[in-house]
C-alpha cells in the first residue's frame, strides 16, 4: 500500500504536495480503533437517490440501483483533482478496502464502493472508464506476472463490481444530488460559460446500510480503511442480532425508526417508493414503567412537580388515550398522529404540523421523548405541566378542535371501550378534567429515552462506546462551539438544556416581509412549477408573524425568544427550530456556525464560531451520539397500542 501512496502523490503537482500536511487515512490510526460492537451508528438520513450513468454499461440507472442491496461507502469525486487530502484521499481508501475485499469474500458481499464524479463535462463514461483502469493499474502495477498489461474498466478491479464509477447527464441531474448530500462546490471558469479545471469542494464520504440509511459521514480527518471496516462489522452485527432475534420472535426487529417513506430522491424523475407496508408496523408490549421508576443511563430522577398517579393501569390508560383519533372534534386526529413514535415521537415529514381538516399550525411538533424533565412546556413555554398542557391541543381549533372541556368528557363517558378504564386507574373516578390529563400525562413520563452510545462513554466508563470523533465533538460543543452554555452537561446526568427561552434569530427572520416574487412548487417526482407570490397569497391564509414569548408575556423584551430544547435523540427528531425551517443537524450547526440571525434582541450568546468543516462533522456526530438505546423499546410499545376509530367501535 506504501507503494500506491507514493504513485498517487506522484501524479499531483509539488506545490499541491507542500501546503498541508498528509490526512490521517495516508497511514497508521493515530489512536485505538475502536471496538466494533461496543457502539451504535444510528441511521442519519435517508440516502437520496438521482439518475446517474454508469461508467461501466454506459446506461443511465438510479444511483440507488448502482448502491445495490448491500453496504455501501458513496463518495463525490473528479477526476483532475489535485488536493492531496481530497478526493486521491478516498481513492486511496476505497483502494485499500478493494484489496481487503479481494481477501476476504464476507467483505466483498457486504460492500459496494460508488464514486459519482461531480464533472460530467470531462469526466464522461469513457473518460471514467480510462480513469478506472489507470487506478487499477497502479494498484495491480499494470502488468501480470507474464508481462502483459491488465485492462480493467469501471467497476472491474481485484474484486469484480466492488468499485463503480458513475457520472450524470450534466447540471440538471447533479444539482439535485449535490443538494441532497450537502455538497457545496466553487467551480473555477476557463471560458465564458465553460466550467475550469479546479473544482472546491469539502471531501465526505457517506457509509450507507442496505436499508438506503446514511449511518456514518467521513470527513478528511476521520477517513481511515481501519474506522470504516471498524463501522462496518459494527452494522453487520446489529443485523445480525436484529435478525437472531426476528427468529426468536423478539419485535424489536421489525422496528424501523424514520418515516415510512422518507422520499428520498423524489426531487428527481428517478424516484421509487420506498414504503413500508402497515403489517409490517409491528411491535411488542413492554415494561414502561421501568423507565419511568428507573430511567436510564444518562437521565437523572423524574422531578416530583408532576403529581400524577403512575400506575400500569394509568400508563395503559394514557396510551389508549393518545393514539385515539376520537379525542379531536371530527375522530381525525389523534396525538400520535402529530407525535408519531418511530419519527423520535415528533413528525419527520412536516415542519409545522397540521391539524383537522388540514388546519395550519405555526410551529413544529415537539417531541415527547423525555418531556417529564422539561420544566417549561411549548415551544412558548406557556405550560409546565404535562397533566395541564393537554388541553392546549385538544382545544385549539387548528388542532384537535375540540370547542369544550365537557364535550371531551361527553364523548369518553359514551365509548364503550373506556368503560372502566378511568375507575381502574384512578380509584374508581370515572373521567374528569383532571384525570383525562393524568392518565396522559402517566404515559409520556414513561418515554424517556437515553442509555445512548454517549452516555454509555461519558456516564458509564465503556471508552469504546464512542469513537474519537465524537469525543472530539464533545469537546467543541463544551469548549470552542459554546453549545454547553445552554444545552447543559452536568457531572451524572444531561438534560441538554437550560430550560430558558432564547432568540436565536430564527423567529425574528421569520417576521421579516418576505420580497420573493415566487415560490418554487414541487408537483410530483422531479416535477417543479414557479407559482407566482401574488396567486399564493389569493388563495391562502397569511402567516402570522410567531413573536415566540412575547405572545405570553407581551414583554418587549421577549420578542422572538422560544424554548431551548434539549437534544437527547436530536438525529431523530428532524426538521429543526421551533417552525421547522432546518431541515438537517449540520444545517442547524452552519446555522450558528454563522451566529444565527442579527436583531436587535439577539441573544449575546449567540456568535460566529469559526468551527471548520472538519469541527462541524465532529459535532454532528456528537448529537448524532445522542440517541438512546432503548427508544426502539418505547417504539415497539407504541406499535402495538390500540388505535381508537369511530368505525370500529
Amino acid at each position: 500500500m506504501k507503494r500506491i501512496v507514493l504513485l498517487l502523490l506522484a501524479t499531483l503537482p509539488l506545490a499541491a504536495l507542500a501546503l498541508e500536511p498528509l490526512a490521517p487515512g495516508y497511514g497508521a490510526l493515530p489512536y485505538p480503533t475502536p471496538k466494533p460492537g461496543t457502539y451504535r451508528l444510528p441511521p442519519i438520513k435517508p440516502a437520496a437517490d438521482g439518475e446517474v450513468i454508469d461508467a461501466e454499461s454506459g446506461k443511465t440507472v438510479s444511483l440507488q440501483q448502482v448502491l445495490g442491496d448491500r453496504y455501501a461507502l458513496l463518495t463525490f469525486f473528479y477526476s483532475h483533482c489535485d488536493d492531496v487530502n481530497g478526493c486521491p484521499l478516498s481513492m486511496f481508501v476505497f483502494h485499500q478496502l478493494q484489496a481487503r475485499m479481494a481477501k476476504d469474500p464476507e467483505l466483498a458481499r457486504n460492500l459496494r464502493l460508488v464514486s459519482l464524479s461531480f464533472d460530467p463535462e470531462r469526466d464522461t463514461p469513457e473518460a471514467l472508464r480510462a480513469y478506472a483502469a489507470s487506478m487499477a493499474n497502479m494498484s495491480m502495477g499494470g502488468m501480470d506476472k507474464g508481462g502483459a498489461h491488465h485492462h480493467h474498466v469501471a467497476g472491474m478491479g481485484t474484486t469484480k463490481g466492488a468499485w463503480r464509477f458513475v457520472t450524470t447527464s450534466g447540471e440538471a441531474a447533479l444539482a439535485p444530488l449535490l443538494s441532497a448530500y450537502g455538497q457545496e462546490l466553487q467551480r473555477s471558469l476557463s471560458a465564458p460559460g465553460r466550467n475550469g479545471g479546479d473544482i472546491s469542494h469539502v471531501l465526505r464520504v457517506f457509509l450507507i446500510d442496505p436499508q438506503k440509511r446514511i449511518r456514518n459521514i467521513y470527513s478528511t480527518s476521520f477517513l481511515h480503511t481501519d474506522l470504516i471496516l471498524a463501522d462496518l462489522q459494527t452494522l453487520m452485527r446489529e443485523e445480525g442480532q436484529a435478525d437472531a432475534s426476528s427468529e426468536r420472535g423478539g419485535a424489536l426487529a421489525q422496528v424501523a425508526l424514520g418515516p415510512g417513506d422518507a422520499k428520498a430522491g423524489y426531487e428527481t424523475k428517478a424516484y421509487r417508493t420506498h414504503s413500508r407496508a402497515l403489517h409490517k408496523r409491528q411491535g411488542h408490549a413492554v415494561d414502561l414503567l421501568q423507565f419511568a421508576r428507573r430511567p436510564p443511563l444518562g437521565l437523572p430522577a423524574l422531578p416530583g412537580r408532576e403529581k400524577v398517579r403512575l400506575s400500569p393501569a394509568s400508563v395503559a390508560l394514557g396510551r389508549k388515550l393518545f393514539f385515539d383519533r376520537r379525542l379531536s372534534l371530527n375522530n381525525t386526529i389523534s396525538c400520535a398522529m402529530c407525535h408519531v413514535p418511530e419519527q423520535g415521537f415528533t413528525s419527520n415529514e412536516l415542519a409545522t404540523a397540521v391539524g383537522i381538516e388540514g388546519r395550519t399550525v405555526r410551529r413544529n411538533a415537539p417531541t415527547v421523548l423525555n418531556a417529564a424533565y422539561n420544566e417549561l412546556l411549548f415551544h412558548d413555554g406557556r405550560e409546565n405541566r404535562l397533566s395541564q398542557q393537554i388541553w392546549g391541543p385538544l382545544l385549539a381549533r387548528n388542532e384537535m378542535g375540540n370547542p369544550s372541556v365537557g364535550f371531551i368528557l361527553d364523548k369518553l363517558h359514551g365509548l364503550p371501550d373506556y368503560r372502566g378504564l378511568f375507575e381502574k386507574a384512578f380509584d374508581g373516578e370515572a373521567p374528569n378534567m383532571l384525570n383525562l390529563g393524568e392518565a396522559l400525562a402517566a404515559y409520556e413520563m414513561t418515554l424517556n429515552a437515553a442509555d445512548s452510545p454517549f452516555d454509555r462513554w461519558y456516564f458509564g466508563g465503556q471508552d469504546g462506546a464512542v469513537d474519537e470523533r465524537v469525543k472530539r465533538g464533545v469537546e467543541l460543543f463544551t469548549g470552542k462551539a459554546g453549545c454547553a452554555q445552554c444545552h447543559l452537561l452536568e457531572q451524572d446526568h444531561a438534560l441538554f438544556t437550560d430550560q430558558q427561552l432564547h432568540n436565536t434569530g430564527v423567529g425574528y427572520l421569520a417576521s421579516v416581509p418576505s420580497h420573493r416574487r415566487s415560490e418554487r412548487v414541487q408537483l410530483a417526482p422531479g416535477v417543479f412549477v414557479e407559482v407566482p407570490m401574488e396567486v399564493i397569497e389569493r388563495v391562502g391564509q397569511p402567516v402570522a408573524a410567531d413573536l415566540g414569548r412575547y405572545e405570553i408575556t407581551e414583554n418587549p423584551a421577549d420578542r422572538w425568544k422560544f424554548k431551548t430544547p434539549s437534544l437527547r435523540n436530536v438525529a431523530l427528531t428532524a426538521p429543526y427550530m421551533h417552525d421547522g425551517s432546518i431541515p438537517t443537524l449540520r444545517e442547524v450547526v452552519e446555522f450558528y456556525n454563522r451566529g444565527g440571525v442579527p436583531n436587535p434582541l439577539l441573544d449575546p450568546r449567540i456568535r460566529p464560531l469559526g468551527l471548520g468543516e472538519d469541527e462541524i462533522d465532529a459535532l454532528v456526530a456528537f448529537l448524532e451520539s445522542l440517541t438512546g438505546g432503548n427508544v426502539p423499546a418505547l417504539v415497539a410499545d407504541a406499535l402495538q397500542a390500540p388505535i381508537g376509530d369511530v368505525h370500529h367501535e
